[in-house]
């Protein structure tokens, strides 16, 4: 039995489960110091004088530390940079020194023999800086455009001149972000005899943080190690490098004692990277049967106050994809990257396609209304076909052409839309609602469909050695986020070498074991990762059906290996165990030839050119109480083609994680500023989450019916498919409830915001 497709118990959940993870907030060691960061309480303002005086005065306090303690120049480069694009002017400094930009940003470090003293000492800490005006709108703020990013094919101004009918729509969407089950956390460990240092807490990209910190420290990059941590997700934000990164094992080096910095969840909120703040303009051009001939996105991309180390990857994102699944002729769209003093933004999971999507499927509805089409079959009539594929668009984001390699666009649609009247989705929202103080509630139902990416390259490395107990081990430049990575890897490496998953041990993020990897992000693990991991595995395999010819005297072509061992072909009798094989791999065991490499291992790089594209549907059915705006969702579904499951149970769970995640977007969460641009959002009583409550049953169709063509696993990414399409959905059902004939405007949409539509629609019916 194959292990790739088994739904196998994650093997990270034992230890998890049991309480025995090992998250960054649980390593701490000997004679360490605390370190609290001060950080300006100003959104804009220019530094006249930071007095630390008093805070380094007080007791148990080792140092405190500011710009001017600091190698000149420090600032945080770019790790995603969009060729063409100068953000040199815009990067932030790792404390800054005569201006604050974001109320949050580091201005000092305090380091302590206590966690609960140096926060006391960061208190004493004096400001004196002159407050300047907030830019917190992105759309009038004058001359803070940090880039303009185009994309587009095809003679646009020609098809919404010659169109039958043109539709527009504005949307809106929130400013919200990634909330990890553990905030940031770092343990820097100096030896100072060797010269080296360990660092505990790094996630996600662990290599290129190594070596950026190495380069910043000037040091050479194998004297520093970084750990592998368990992560309660990641979502894009956590395990990017930031100030801290830097800091902390700066101190630790400075000191001469290990260092150890744990975020608590308000500095999260103002600190980490946000994310989706954009405003779109959206436009597209039909012709007399309903099809597209033209479509033009104007977006505002709100990145705050600095470029971090994504720079302008995802506004890139958002106008690259903008075109979705559908046949587009012609297509343009311009986003205008502006600074404001705000947190400034990164990834979060499905970046740029999450904003694209809802306003890209948005406007369908509404041109579905407009042109007396029904929405599915408007959609139906302009999806890619399969005999369109692979279809390339003239436009390159992350580096890649975009070339949506395969699938069948239609197919799913019909899928999704038979499963959800199975289920009976359009039936509930069209059955009255229950309602709440004012009366029966309406229902609606919304779909969406979307194209995702995954996969993105250049490269991941594995090493696959079999040890002379017979136990494989995979080293794995990826990373663990709570994705599953280790139960998936071991599934990959047990099927190439036909051994039990269960033998299998995965070592991932750990900068010694693999030091040539390059993390977990873009939905690129299982594909990118996992395909290395084959390859390597593959050719242990042909090492030890080699070495057993040898050792059988038989010919390789009448061997195989199953079970662990290899045996001969109608005499299963006769057979090797890979853990015999490995100690024949000794160079004291006379089976290897003369300048024979010694072991059962190999190290394998895969490396990609392009991305692949797995593609979806996802449906709502929703319910809105007119007299508090409250919106529930009753049902949901998500359709959505993976290529090839590795472990179908995971790939359901990392869907219904993401809707969950979209729910949250499209409903709840959002980062408010005031007047003066100080946060409204820095606790889970302003910042809300959806719980178990406001989640509905999930339903998932996982189809495996197009393997992606450009890996040897015909995987493609599922981390970012479950979020991807929500705002779009939960948008365009919210829509259908109240029968509006445009736009709701903004997401969340909180139940604020969902009275005034109701209240405007009442005011025009």
């Amino acid at each position: 039995m194959s292990a790739i497709g088994a739904r196998l118990p994650r093997k990270e959940d034992p230890r998890l489960l049991r309480g025995r993870g090992r998250f960054g907030d649980d390593i701490s060691v000997p004679g360490q110091l605390w370190a609290r960061i001060f950080r300006s309480p100003y959104a804009h303002g220019q530094v006249r004088e930071l007095d630390v005086t008093q805070a380094a005065k007080s007791p148990g306090i080792a140092a405190v530390v500011t710009a001017g303690d600091l190698p000149p120049g420090l600032v945080i480069p770019v790790r995603l940079a969009v060729p063409g694009t100068d953000l040199g002017a815009y990067l932030q400094p790792v404390l800054a020194a005569d201006m604050v930009r974001y109320v949050g940003e580091p201005l000092a470090a305090v380091v302590g023999e206590d966690p609960y003293a140096c926060e006391d000492a960061a208190e004493l800490i004096g400001t004196d800086i002159t407050e300047a005006p907030a830019v917190l709108d992105a759309r009038t703020a004058p001359g803070r455009v940090a880039a303009e990013l185009t994309a587009g094919y095809g003679d646009i101004d020609a098809a919404f001149s010659c169109a039958r009918h043109v539709v527009r729509i504005e949307l809106a969407i929130g400013r919200h972000s990634g909330v990890p089950l553990e905030p940031r956390c770092l343990l820097a460990v100096p030896d100072p005899d060797a010269g080296s240092l360990s660092v505990f807490g790094m996630t996600k990209v662990p290599v290129f943080n190594r070596d950026l910190l190495a380069r910043l420290l000037g040091l050479d990059e194998t004297l520093i190690r970084v750990h592998a941590v368990d992560a309660g997700g990641g979502f894009g934000v956590r395990g990017e490098f930031y100030p801290e990164d830097f800091l902390i094992p700066w101190l630790a080096l400075t000191l001469g004692r290990p260092v150890k910095w744990a975020e608590d969840r308000a500095e999260h909120l103002m600190a980490v990277n946000h994310s989706r703040q954009q405003y779109h303009r959206v436009a597209a051009a039909f012709d007399a049967d309903g099809r597209i001939t033209g479509l033009a996105g104007d977006i505002t991309h709100d990145n705050g106050a600095y470029c971090r180390t994504h720079g302008v990857a995802v506004p890139e994102l958002t106008v690259a994809m903008l075109p979705g699944p559908y046949r587009v002729p012609a297509y343009r769209g311009r986003v205008r990257v502006v600074l404001t003093n705000k947190t400034p933004c990164g990834t979060y999971r499905a970046p740029g396609r999450f904003e694209g999507t809802a306003a890209r499927e948005h406007l369908l509805d509404v041109a579905a209304d407009q042109l007396g089409l029904d929405r599915i079959e408007l959609r139906r009539r302009n999806l890619i076909t399969p005999d369109e594929m692979p279809h390339q668009r003239p436009i390159v984001t992350l580096r890649t052409d975009l070339v949506l390699d395969t699938g069948d666009y239609p197919a799913l649609l019909a899928a999704a839309v038979r499963e959800a009247d199975r289920l009976g989705y359009r039936a509930l929202a069209d059955g009255a609602g229950h309602g709440g103080p004012g009366g029966a509630g309406l229902r609606g139902f919304g779909l969406a469909m979307f194209v995702e990416k995954s996969g993105l390259g250049p490269q991941e490395t594995a090493d696959v050695t079999v040890s002379k107990s017979g136990a494989v081990h995979v080293y794995s430049g990826g990373t663990s986020m709570g994705q599953g990575i280790e139960t998936v890897l071991a599934q990959i490496a047990a099927d190439a070498l036909g051994v039990d998953p269960a033998t299998v041990r995965v070592v991932a993020g750990d900068t010694a074991s693999q030091p040539f990897g390059a993390g977990s992000w873009a939905s690129r693990t299982t594909v990118v990762g996992g395909s290395a991991v084959h390859r390597a595995a593959a050719a242990v395999r042909e090492r030890a059906v080699q070495l057993a010819a040898r050792i059988l005297e038989a010919a390789e072509e009448d061997l195989d290996l199953i079970g662990g061992s290899v045996t001969v072909c109608g005499d299963p009798a006769v057979r090797l165990t890979l853990a015999e094989i490995a100690r024949a791999a000794e160079p004291a065991s006379g089976y290897l030839r003369p300048g024979e490499p010694a072991g059962l291992s190999a190290r394998r790089r895969f490396e990609v050119s392009r991305m692949t594209y797995p593609y979806g549907a996802h449906a709502a059915v929703i319910e809105v109480d007119p007299e508090t705006g409250q919106v529930r969702v009753l049902r949901y579904l998500v359709a959505y083609e993976v290529g090839r499951a590795v472990n179908p149970m995971l790939v359901e769970g990392q869907l219904r994680g993401g809707v969950a995640q979209g729910i949250g977007g499209a409903l709840m969460e959002e980062f408010g500023y005031d007047d003066a641009g100080q946060p409204q959002a820095i606790s889970f009583i302003e910042y809300r989450m959806p719980t178990a409550a406001e989640v509905p049953p999930v339903d998932v169709l996982l189809s495996q019916d197009a393997p992606a063509p450009d890996n040897p696993l015909g995987v493609m990414g599922a981390g970012e498919g479950g979020i991807n399409a929500v705002g779009a959905a939960v948008a365009n059902a919210v829509r259908d409830a109240l029968g509006l004939a445009g736009s709701v405007g903004q997401l969340p949409l909180t139940p604020a915001r969902v009275r005034a539509l109701c209240e405007l629609r009442a005011g025009t019916a």
